[in-house]
């Protein structure tokens, strides 16, 4: 079974790949329904009941995710027209924002509630800590960038969340591009030829080399190294190695390591390009979003979701 051509239409458009967000949809659904059908709606709900709802937000933040949504509702048998978006992915909402209206039959509605709203208040949660980072850069000419260190099984779609932020994709795997870290160094015995290795492996690949040191940024940059990633310096060295780093006109940094909120700007204004920000992904709080049923066209009141 494959999503509908409008759903899979959907997610393109956001570049989000159909195939990996139905893999990832079904076996969050699969997941409530390992240990039998849904008793309770079953129980509660009449076979031909149908129902209007609205998913609203609890507190201010980023949206992210309604093309998830819409695939987890027809995953789950509701057609996609049940469905009316009220606001966009990348929207700024506030507290009793109605984002998304819903009309379908109860028991399935009932049956995709808690799915649906995980995936929303992940991914906009992610995109919520995206957008603080990204407004903390504005005007720097910095960007905030993501990591690898994303939820097994989730990556295509939090990174998506990060985009929905404002912020900037680094590789999506281990294949579209080469990142040097400190164990390659030591098996290749050295920058430089851990640089040389990869482009003699892997010629017009996006490289990045981490460096521990300016010394080590000396090197990479002597080797042409496109992309510098400055580990865990303080702003005294991120200063010098952008000194360094403006004889090389094609190269451009990157500072990770215990990144904080409060200092990025500090850290954008000593002349790097990026910083790469693993908690966007691994550690954003799940932004408050619930499904209240209502009975006419006015907005839900807010009462408290469901567990």
């Amino acid at each position: 079974m494959t999503l509908n051509a409008t759903i899979s239409a959907r997610l393109l458009a956001a570049g989000l790949d159909p195939e990996d967000t139905e893999r990832v949809v079904r076996g969050a659904l699969d997941e409530d329904l390992r240990y039998g059908p849904d008793v309770t709606s079953a129980a509660t709900a009449a076979a031909d009941a149908r129902a209007m709802a609205g998913v609203v937000a609890r507190e201010p933040g980023v949206l992210a995710g309604l093309p998830v949504v819409l695939a987890v509702l027809d995953a789950a048998g509701i057609q996609p027209g049940a469905a009316e978006p009220r606001r966009a992915d990348g929207d700024r909402i506030d507290g009793g924002t109605e984002v998304l209206r819903i009309r379908a039959p109860l028991r399935e509605l009932l049956g995709a509630e808690r799915t649906l709203l995980n995936f929303l208040t992940h991914l906009s949660g992610i995109a919520t800590a995206t957008r603080a980072w990204a407004d903390a850069l504005s005007g720097t000419g910095c960007a905030v960038r993501d990591t690898r260190k994303t939820t097994p099984g989730l990556r295509q779609l939090e990174k998506y969340a990060v985009r929905c932020g404002g912020g900037v994709n680094h590789r999506m795997g281990l294949g579209d591009a080469a990142l040097i870290k400190d164990n390659h160094v030591a098996a290749a015995g050295g920058i430089a030829a851990a640089i040389a290795a990869v482009r003699a492996a892997a010629p017009g690949l996006p490289l990045e080399v981490e460096c521990d040191t300016l010394a080590q940024v000396h090197e990479a940059l002597e080797a042409n190294a496109m992309l510098v990633l400055l580990d865990n310096m303080d702003l005294a060295d991120l200063r010098s190695a952008a000194a360094m780093a403006r004889r090389y006109p094609q190269a451009r940094l990157e500072a990770s390591g215990g990144l904080r909120l409060e200092a990025a700007r500090s850290v954008a204004q000593t002349g790097i390009d990026f910083v790469a920000v693993g908690a966007l992904t691994h550690s954003s709080p799940a932004l408050d979003l619930g499904l209240d049923l209502v009975n006419d066209d006015r907005p839900p009141s807010g009462s408290p979701g469901r567990n």
